[in-house]
C-alpha cells in the first residue's frame, strides 16, 4: 500500500496538525480584526482632508468634472496616503475628540484649498480688467467652472488656464502637496489661526497681483487708446469719436490679445506652480 503525502496525512490523519493550524489561523484574525476599526477611522481622517483638497483641486476640482469621478480619485489618493499618515494621526479614546480631529482635518483641506483657489481667480479678475479695457465688459456668459456670470473673455482665460495646468502636469504637483501637507500641517488638532489667516493674505495678495501682471498689456493699451481718442476729439470735434472708438478698440485688444496670450499663460502657469511647490517644501 502507498503511504499518504504528508499534507494528506495531515488533512486526513489525526486531529492535532489540523487542530493546531485551525488555532493558529483563529489567533492571527483575532490580532487582526481589533486593528480593522483603526485603520478604518485613520482613512476617514485621511479622506476628510484629501477629499476637501480634491473638491478644491486645480484642473480636477471644476465644477463640470463629475462628483463621482473626483470623490473616486480622493478615495485613491486617501488610500495610499494613508499608510503613510498613520503613525502621524493619535486617535483619542473620546468620541468628541475625534470629533474635533475630524473638523480640524477638514479645516486643513478647505483653508489650503481654498488659497490655491485664489491663485486660479486670477484669470477671472484679468479676464475683467481685459474685457473692460476692451470695451466687451457687456459680453457675459455662463462660468461652467463656478457656474455664474462673468465676461467672456475671463471665462476663455479660465478654459485656458486649466486645460494648460493639465497639460504641463501641476496636477500632479497638487498631490505632491496633499502628501506634503501632513508634514507642514501634522493631525492633531485646529490650526492655528494666525498661520491660516497669513496664508490667506498672502494667498489673497499673490492673486491680486497676478491678475494684474497678466492684464498688464491690456491696461497700457487702454491707457494709450483712450489718451490717442482724446486727442483725436480735441483735433476734430467734428468726429464722432464714440462710434469710431468701440470698433477699434475692440480690433485692437484682439491683437493685443492674440500677440501676448502665451506670456500671460506663462506667466500664470509659474506663478501656479510656485506657489504649489512652496506648498509641497521645494
Amino acid at each position: 500500500m502507498i503511504p499518504a503525502p504528508p499534507c494528506l496525512a495531515l488533512c486526513m490523519g489525526g486531529g492535532r496538525p489540523v487542530t493546531g493550524w485551525r488555532e493558529g489561523r483563529r489567533d492571527r484574525m483575532q490580532i487582526q480584526i481589533p486593528l480593522l476599526p483603526e485603520i478604518s477611522t485613520v482613512f476617514v481622517l485621511v479622506f476628510a482632508r484629501i477629499g476637501t483638497l480634491v473638491m478644491l483641486m486645480p484642473g480636477i476640482g471644476e465644477r463640470f468634472i463629475m462628483s463621482r469621478g473626483r470623490l473616486s480619485l480622493a478615495f485613491f489618493i486617501a488610500l495610499m496616503i494613508t499608510p503613510m499618515a498613520r503613525p502621524l494621526i493619535t486617535l483619542p479614546t473620546e468620541t468628541a475628540g475625534l470629533v474635533t480631529l475630524l473638523i480640524s482635518e477638514i479645516l486643513i483641506g478647505l483653508s489650503i484649498g481654498v488659497c490655491v483657489r485664489m491663485l486660479m481667480a486670477a484669470l477671472q479678475t484679468a479676464g475683467v480688467i481685459v474685457a473692460q479695457t476692451m470695451g466687451l465688459g457687456f459680453a457675459m456668459t455662463v462660468d461652467p467652472t463656478g457656474g455664474l456670470q462673468n465676461p467672456s473673455i475671463g471665462n476663455l482665460l479660465t478654459m485656458l488656464g486649466i486645460t494648460l495646468i493639465l497639460t504641463s502636469d501641476l496636477h500632479h504637483v497638487s498631490i505632491a502637496a496633499m502628501h506634503e501637507s501632513y508634514r507642514m500641517l501634522p493631525p492633531g488638532g485646529l490650526p492655528e489661526m494666525s498661520d491660516m489667516v497669513q496664508l490667506a493674505i498672502r494667498a489673497v495678495t499673490q492673486g491680486f497681483a497676478l491678475a494684474v501682471q497678466i492684464a498688464a498689456p491690456f491696461v497700457v493699451f487702454g491707457l494709450l487708446f483712450n489718451i490717442g481718442l482724446g486727442v483725436l476729439a480735441r483735433m476734430m470735434p467734428q468726429l464722432q469719436v464714440f462710434f469710431l472708438a468701440i470698433p477699434a478698440s475692440i480690433l485692437g485688444g484682439m491683437l493685443v490679445l492674440l500677440a501676448v496670450i502665451g506670456v500671460m499663460m506663462s506667466v500664470f502657469l509659474d506663478n501656479l506652480g510656485g506657489f504649489l511647490r512652496q506648498l509641497t517644501g521645494g
